[in-house]
């Protein structure tokens, strides 16, 4: 595996240590969540209102269809992310993740507005089509949140049959909501870990994880990358679309930004000193391919081998 830097940056470690402090730490979570609402309402997007009308409904038939009560959370899911106490298991986070998600790609491109979020995935999605010879019939969305990064992708391969997997039940429901009210083909939604979904073996000609890796330590960013090949037909894709950390947007970032976002993401230094093109390699994949979708994100695609 290619030797990389382990050690964050000086600013980060500043960041860091401003974040120990508990206070410090809270004021920070507290005006980041401030300044994406903020961002999303000078955008259009009625960020409070929208999320008040799926919070105040009532989730008990969506949340048990999806729910598996026997779950095991990892230790790392159950640290707070996203300026939420509870992580991403709770019906607040869940209610929030659309309108965040646009409010968070809004100024991907100086120009991309409440259009950012659709941008971004269509720009994974070019990566995808451009690399992939067969599109897939069979693929898994690991980690697919409220499904927003599954429907992008149903609407990229509309004939493909899709499952979206993610660690929060809350998450699902909405997901599983939004099936009901969408024209597409159904995704069938499977509470599972990455690491462990308990799917069948080389089930899937395609294995996609969008903006997934840098909320991971290392070791399960590792073990997911063994379950993806587990998953993967001979010759199926893992793809991976997620924040580059050789964007040079990162390495200029403000420090008050750059406190303001390690807030929100507690694996940001293990994601962006892991050597994951080689770990990749490691797991039983062909060298990855890397390609810039945006001036922040990149997506890399490897064959399984």
């Amino acid at each position: 595996m290619t030797a990389v830097e382990t050690t964050p940056r000086l600013a980060s470690r500043v960041v860091n240590g401003i974040l120990a402090i508990k206070p410090l730490f809270n004021l920070a979570k507290y005006q980041a969540r401030q300044m994406m609402i903020k961002r999303a309402e000078s955008i259009g997007v009625n960020w409070l209102q929208d999320a008040e009308k799926l919070r105040s409904r009532d989730w008990t038939i969506e949340f048990n269809r999806v729910n598996n009560p026997d779950l095991v959370y990892p230790d790392y899911y159950l640290r707070p992310f996203h300026a939420y106490n509870e992580g991403n298991l709770g019906w607040e986070p869940a209610a929030e993740v659309e309108v965040a998600a646009h409010a968070v790609h809004a100024r991907i491109w100086k120009d991309a507005g409440a259009a950012g979020d659709s941008r971004l995935r269509q720009s994974y999605h070019d990566v995808l089509k451009a690399q992939l010879l067969t599109a897939p019939d069979d693929i898994v969305d690991l980690g697919c949140s409220v499904g927003m990064s599954t429907f992008a992708l149903q609407k990229t391969f509309p004939n493909a049959k899709i499952t979206g997997a993610d660690l929060s039940p809350y998450f699902l429901a909405v997901a599983d909501y939004q099936t009901q009210h969408s024209d597409q083909n159904s995704p069938t939604w499977v509470h599972a870990a990455a690491e462990s979904t308990g799917l069948p073996s080389a089930s899937f000609d395609l294995v996609s994880a969008c903006l997934m890796f840098h909320e991971l330590p290392r070791g399960a960013a590792i073990e997911i990358l063994q379950e993806a090949k587990r998953l993967l037909r001979p010759g199926g894709h893992l793809a991976i679309m997620d924040m580059n950390p050789k964007s040079e947007i990162y390495a200029k970032m403000p420090p008050y930004i750059l406190t303001l976002l390690k807030s929100t993401e507690p694996y940001m230094d293990d994601y962006f000193s892991f050597d994951l093109e080689g770990a990749i390699v490691q797991a039983g994949f062909t060298q990855p391919t890397l390609v810039g979708n945006t001036p922040r994100h990149r997506t890399i695609v490897a064959q399984a081998k």
